[in-house]
């Protein structure tokens, strides 16, 4: 038997075909062969048709399916993971109405601030966790004020898993954990966040029923049967966020237990059973993929924009050809860079920075010193103390750290980068080979609540290697405390 897995990005939709009784990888592929296209129609705006999800589904379904030579028949649930924080709205026949406002998109930004300092703060962190920010209940308020016309003939809004949910299976539904993301969820009275929905003006019948992850949420319709050629039938058992599903798919579930993401932007994302924070507007909090009432474990989430995009951008503007390149010659760089300093946040304003736009700087340079390999070694430090330097908010605000577990991306493939990161944090990194659409295809058989089997078969299958903290630190931490004399020098500025 089979569980089918699908990540719905935002430059394109992925889907992973995975053993039910092992875990074991036995395909995966994206649609389209490019990136998905990101409409801007205002500066700040972005937009994505749901229904070329759609499309891409229901072409990445079928290919898998014969690319792995297996009997469709085989195949017994199905998982779903997709970027957070979207609005996709419909009409009474499920019709889109617009095209979705996605998670980068940041026109609701002033929506969401207003309703900060209308609400309180104490209000927003005892019951919401958070501001309710950039995020899917300020996007609605946006539509109703600026669109008015389509705002009333909504009859559901969904997040993007929501809606792919309901392509399959012809029913529309949510959970605690999407509403959460949305900022639509209250914890202090574990349900629906109707106060803030009454502040908006918005009908609380808008929201679509309420389901639990990891149990049967719709099956299979006909017609999307003859579309993707998956079984009619089949059981959508598991959906969640990007981020909270890629933690579940590094087996992160207990307090204590952090994931850890180093590609274009950076995420530390920390389980917890604290709901008393501190941080609502540096840090984000979202029910976690095993959320329930009777415990409800949270997962903190902290951004850092400027991470691998500052990598990057020195790769495409230099000589090199491959971060293994890079790496070789920062290798050969001692620790601290000879004093260059790099500050990593050029990629737009840093949440965990009070939303300020820092920018990326290079400071110290001597032109008759240092060379590229400076500029690589301080590039990777300048991002690893950035990490070092959320993990320290997250500390600050009574998070424990007992592990962190990373993917196998850009980032932790350079051991500058992680030794960095393990040394000044004091913990171990483990690195682990996986995807969110393997985690969501693996997650679709965890109807039984086996999270121990769960995370054995992902130690099993995944686990590439474990960076250890070194023992004489003394060197980092000297690199550390320089990056941040230059970065507060650069924050009072501002």
């Amino acid at each position: 038997m089979y569980q089918i897995g699908f990540d719905i990005g935002s430059s394109s939709v992925k889907v992973a075909l995975v053993e039910t009784a092992t875990g074991k990888k036995i395909n995966t592929l994206h649609e389209p062969e490019g990136e998905m296209q990101i409409l801007a129609l205002h500066n700040d705006w972005a937009e994505q048709d749901p229904d070329l999800w759609w499309e891409y589904i229901c072409n990445a379904t079928k290919r898998i399916i014969k690319d792995s030579n297996i009997n469709a028949s085989k195949i017994s649930g199905i998982g779903i993971s997709y970027q957070m924080h979207g609005l996709v709205i419909v009409d009474k026949d499920g019709k889109a109405l617009r095209h979705s406002i996605i998670w980068c998109d940041s026109r609701a930004v002033e929506i969401g601030n207003r309703a900060f300092k209308d609400l309180g703060e104490t209000f927003c962190s005892e019951n919401l966790l958070n501001s309710p920010g950039n995020f899917t209940a300020s996007k609605l308020k946006w539509v109703k004020d600026n669109e008015p016309e389509l705002y009333e003939q909504i009859y559901k809004y969904m997040l993007p898993g929501d809606y792919i949910a309901y392509k399959l299976t012809n029913v529309i539904n949510t959970t605690k954990n999407g509403l959460s993301e949305g900022i639509l969820w209250n914890y202090k009275t574990n349900s629906l966040a109707t106060d803030l929905l009454d502040y908006y003006g918005i009908d609380k019948d808008l929201t679509p029923d309420i389901v639990e992850n990891f149990t049967n949420q719709g099956e299979v319709s006909d017609q999307a049967s003859k579309q993707t050629g998956l079984p009619k039938g089949i059981p959508v058992t598991y959906r969640s966020g990007d981020q909270p599903n890629n933690a579940m798919s590094l087996n992160i579930f207990k307090p204590g237990e952090v994931a850890a993401t180093g590609g274009t932007s950076g995420v530390i994302y920390a389980v917890t059973d604290h709901l008393k924070p501190k941080e609502v507007s540096r840090v984000n909090h979202f029910a976690h993929v095993n959320y329930t009432s009777e415990k409800p474990i949270v997962g903190r989430l902290l951004n850092i924009n400027g991470a691998g995009i500052q990598y990057r951008w020195l790769r495409n503007h230099s000589i090199e050809n491959s971060y293994e390149n890079m790496n070789r010659k920062a290798s050969k760089v001692a620790i601290g860079s000879d004093g260059v300093v790099v500050i990593p946040f050029g990629n737009g304003a840093e949440r965990m920075l009070n939303n300020k736009n820092v920018g990326t700087h290079f400071c110290n340079l001597n032109l008759n010193q240092h060379h590229n390999g400076h500029l690589y070694r301080a590039a990777l430090e300048g991002i690893a103390f950035s990490f070092v330097y959320g993990i320290d908010i997250l500390k600050n605000d009574s998070t424990v750290i007992n592990v962190i577990r990373a993917g196998n991306d850009n980032l932790f493939r350079s051991e500058i980068f992680a030794n960095t990161v393990a040394s000044l944090i004091g913990h171990e990194i483990e690195i682990y080979n996986t995807t969110g659409a393997v985690g969501a295809a693996r997650a679709s058989a965890l109807t039984d609540g086996n999270f121990e089997q769960f995370g054995e078969n992902i130690t099993k299958n995944d686990h590439v290697m474990t960076y250890m903290p070194l023992k004489n630190i003394e060197s980092y931490q000297k690199a550390y405390q320089h990056w941040k004399n230059e970065l507060e020098i650069i924050l009072n500025n501002k």
